[in-house]
């Protein structure tokens, strides 16, 4: 399916609705109405069977770090990613940060679907982890292609089980897994390994940690010869040693 991300825009006021939520700091956003056989046009992974109801949502984009809703904030639309990443996360009242999981092309917000079916706010917060287009729909939208639609709803529940079985797996992994598997796990699956450009704060935040924490554990592996620590970046020197970690994990 074909989805156009580069058409004559319109600009949109501030506070519109956005992703579920009224923004307030993002500034300004783009909608775009959507047309095909253009150059312009870019291959999205979004189920062909859903084709039709694509002309019902406007194209928005949002720049990377931005927040798209908060804790507590009350979802008002839905949304399907058609490029970029957002992070939903939880934070404690200490500062302490973790990921509950990542939303990428094609996929849409487990939290935004179950809030939209409940009338319930977030319990969680959304930011955009790179530059983010999304396809969104209003709340009554939404809800008449829920019910006329069996191509939508297959591709929504099917979305919103499989987000639900992944945070299962990460409650699990957290709460059965120690810092060293958990840490190993996560530069093992970074997308330039083996070249790791996050901070500690980023991987302590990713696998449910405090900084503190992630730091000494690297240091150990870096002690060990496994892992060179630089500034903003980590080289993995012994990936196996790391896997070995993981096949050890409690």
């Amino acid at each position: 399916m074909r989805i156009v991300t580069h058409v004559a825009a319109r600009t949109l006021p501030i506070l519109k609705l956005c992703w579920g939520v009224k923004m307030q700091s993002i500034g300004e956003q783009t909608a775009e109405p959507r047309k095909t056989g253009s150059d312009s046009e870019i291959i999205n992974p979004i189920d062909v069977a859903i084709q039709p109801l694509l002309d019902l949502g406007q194209t928005t984009k949002i720049p990377a770090n931005r927040p798209i809703f908060h804790r507590g904030d009350l979802c008002e639309s839905y949304f399907l990613v058609i490029s970029g990443s957002v992070k939903v996360m939880l934070i404690a009242a200490s500062g302490r940060e973790i990921v509950l999981y990542h939303v990428g092309a094609g996929e849409s917000c487990a939290l935004t679907t179950s809030c939209l079916m409940a009338g319930d706010h977030y319990p969680a917060e959304g930011i955009t982890e790179t530059a983010v287009t999304a396809l969104v729909f209003d709340k009554a939208t939404f809800h008449r292609s829920l019910h006329e639609s069996e191509a939508f709803r297959k591709l929504v529940f099917a979305d919103l089980g499989k987000r639900f079985s992944g945070v299962i797996s990460r409650i699990e992994q957290v709460s059965f897994s120690g810092v060293d598997a958990r840490l190993a796990e996560a530069l093992l699956c970074q997308p330039q390994f083996p070249q790791v450009f996050a901070t500690h704060q980023m991987l302590a935040t990713d696998i449910g940690s405090a900084r503190e924490v992630v730091s000494r554990q690297l240091k150990l592996f870096e002690t060990k010869g496994w892992v060179k620590l630089g500034r903003g970046h980590i080289n993995v020197l012994q990936p196996e040693a790391l896997r070995q970690v993981l096949n050890n994990r409690s």
